[in-house]
């Protein structure tokens, strides 16, 4: 049983390790390789658009996620649901 605890503790850890994210220092060495492979030079006027056109990018694209998910969630931000539920009842004479 301890082995499986232990295994299980590992792949834990291990699908944690997966969800990190990337560090403003990381992201930006990431942009920046990537103006590079697009064939921009660094420090001039063309790689700092790009590197600008990146993170516009990356604000509408995470914008538009949280627009999605306030509308396709109505409990999140507390919008009115309405439960309807018919009462039958019989009739007596």
């Amino acid at each position: 049983m301890t082995r499986h605890r232990l295994l299980a503790v590992m792949a834990m850890t291990g699908m944690l390790a997966a969800c990190a994210t990337m560090t403003p220092a990381e992201r930006r060495a990431a942009d920046e390789q990537a103006c590079a492979g697009y064939g921009f030079r660094k420090g001039t006027e063309g790689f700092a658009n790009c590197l600008l056109r990146l993170d516009l990018s990356r604000r509408a694209d995470r914008r538009a996620m949280e627009q999605d998910w306030s509308y396709n969630d109505p409990f999140l931000y507390g919008s009115p649901v309405v439960i309807y539920r018919p009462i039958y009842s019989r009739r007596t004479p």
